[in-house]
């Protein structure tokens, strides 16, 4: 059997940026595309950044861009390499921390959060690498060795951006490191095509619409497509499927490693109760505390056993509401919004507890304000953090015998990646929550990665799920799109189509905009000029 996938995340931080510098340059300059996602130190009141109106929603992303900071920023650099067979990347993942200098808000609830998933305040503070947001006020942003040069490299190595529900990462990196963010929606995204001239790509809008998964969270998508990946290649390979290599690290460089084991499949040892709230949205408000399984291999697991189930209860769900009826679930207050950032966002103090348990945001698949599609998963009134026994799904170790000898086909490439045993031991108990220590931002950013590489195998080899239209073989950069039914489509939730970044005539660039784009480009020749124009379009 082969050994897990194991991740190398290179950490960055004050003490070791300059010695990285190349490396990262280098990494983002020979990549096929760029996976990004970002830790945040909050971001306000869930109503105002879940509001029906886009360009309302709009402003209150912008004022959380311009009132918190990001903690840290996720680089993953995939190259694809040639001459290998079926889709091969080699991959470095880089986690930058970071510390605004400028004054910012942090949120109670997000430090909770990150703190129960590993995050190190004390070395943030101690070693975070400083920037400010903004407008340029120090050093050049086309020279030195700080992140927002490393942004500028970004921006001119002219690659494909990919984002996992991107549109609040997108601002805030806009905000942090590049301008202060413009007032309107339509120059946000008109400013962003400009920046982005390969496309930004949105796996949230993939895999709620093309791959079409049961749940679209980003730990959910990530392991089902390593799993789905992971048959193809132990089937005998013959189906469209990626191969992942990693560069090995030695010497100096060993010390900024940190080894992320991604383990296969294993059965449960006992019987194991899932909860429900957080198979639906990869969230749970108990956190650590549920004692139900947060295990995603088994969620995924129970959605194959019975397909079709969750999401054939979500559209019953929302018929009835639509007829005037009640709904039969419970909601959360913060359905529909994006799972890795729900732990950021504020709930409205002048709401009632009651209230607030009750609340009705956007449901991620109907544009109308209603209530989401989540079944029974109330706490249990005596304030013991429980979920419903009802809510609960079972799994034994007999279910598990269709995937527990998957793998990913790689273990014959030791010189890409440390050896299992090198790595601290890995609890098998599933049914303690597993995602404790695993969210960081370059990990996340990773995942991300991944599933823009599989579902672009699948789409271009014209594999079950695949678009209409073949991809073509060979790409062109910055001409040819990766993947076209995708390009440029930044999910929206509560919304049934996505948010479109396209060129037209009707709306200007920013001022601010225009001046860092001649100062990142220079006298180069480049498609950009200062009187281009984009628009924005939403449907629906």
């Amino acid at each position: 059997m082969a050994s897990s996938l194991v991740v190398p995340v290179i950490d960055v931080q004050n003490d070791n940026l300059k010695e990285l510098w190349p490396a990262m340059v280098i990494a983002i300059k020979s990549s096929s595309f760029v996976a990004l996602d970002t830790e945040l130190s909050g971001l306000g009141n869930r109503k105002s950044l879940l509001a029906q109106c886009i360009e309302d929603r709009y402003k209150a992303i912008c004022h959380a861009a311009r009132s918190r900071s990001i903690l840290s920023l996720g680089i993953s650099c995939y190259k694809k390499v040639e001459n290998k067979a079926a889709d091969t990347y080699l991959v470095q993942v880089y986690n930058i921390t970071l510390l605004c200098s400028e004054e910012y808000i942090i949120e109670p609830q997000s430090v909770q959060f990150l703190v129960q998933h590993g995050f190190d305040f004390n070395k943030q503070y101690a070693h975070g690498i400083p920037y400010w947001k903004g407008n340029n006020k120090a050093e050049s942003d086309d020279r030195g060795v700080h992140i927002r040069a490393l942004f500028t490299e970004l921006l001119r190595a002219r690659k494909p951006l990919v984002l996992h529900n991107g549109l609040i990462d997108m601002a805030f990196l806009y905000q942090s490191f590049y301008a202060h963010l413009p007032e309107r929606l339509a120059t946000f995204t008109a400013d962003l095509s400009d920046m982005f001239p390969a496309g930004i790509y949105d796996t949230k809008y993939v895999t709620e619409f093309e791959l079409r998964l049961t749940a679209s969270y980003l730990e959910y998508a990530y392991k089902k497509c390593k799993l789905d990946n992971s048959r193809s290649v132990t089937s005998g390979g013959v189906g469209p499927h990626v191969n992942i290599e990693f560069c090995n690290y030695g010497g100096q460089m060993s010390r900024y490693v940190d080894y992320r084991p991604c383990p296969d499949v294993a059965p449960p040892e006992e019987q194991t109760n899932i909860c429900q709230r957080f198979s639906a949205f990869g969230w749970c408000p108990n956190g650590t505390k549920c004692p139900l399984s947060h295990d995603t291999d088994l969620i995924i697991l129970q959605d194959e056993k019975n397909p079709g189930d969750k999401r054939k209860r979500r559209k019953r769900h929302r018929e009835k509401k639509k007829g005037g009826g009640e709904a039969p679930e419970a909601s959360s207050i913060f359905d529909g919004a994006p799972e890795n950032k729900i732990p950021h966002m504020e709930v409205d103090p002048a709401e009632t507890p009651d209230q607030q348990q009750e609340a009705e945001p956007l449901n991620e698949k109907d544009g109308k304000s209603e209530q989401n599609e989540e079944e029974n998963m109330r706490q249990d009134g005596d304030g013991n953090g429980a979920c419903d026994s009802a809510t609960t799904t079972t799994i034994t170790s007999d279910d598990m015998n269709t995937t527990a000898n998957t793998n990913e086909g790689e273990d014959s490439k030791a010189e890409e990646r440390e050896k299992s045993s090198d790595l601290p031991a890995q609890s098998n108990n599933h049914n303690k929550n597993t995602d404790t220590g695993t969210h960081r931002a370059g990990f996340d950013a990773f995942m991300t990665g991944y599933i823009f590489a599989y579902s672009r195998s699948q789409f271009k080899k014209g594999g079950e799920g695949a678009v209409e239209g073949k991809v073509q073989q060979k790409e062109e950069e910055g001409e040819k799109a990766w993947l076209p039914s995708c390009l440029n489509k930044v999910y929206l939730s509560g919304k049934e189509a996505p948010l479109n970044v396209v060129k037209s005539t009707f709306s200007k660039s920013s001022k601010a905009h225009v001046q860092k784009m001649e100062m990142v480009w220079g006298g180069q020749d480049v498609e950009f000029t200062s009187g281009h124009r984009t628009s924005l379009t939403v449907n629906g």
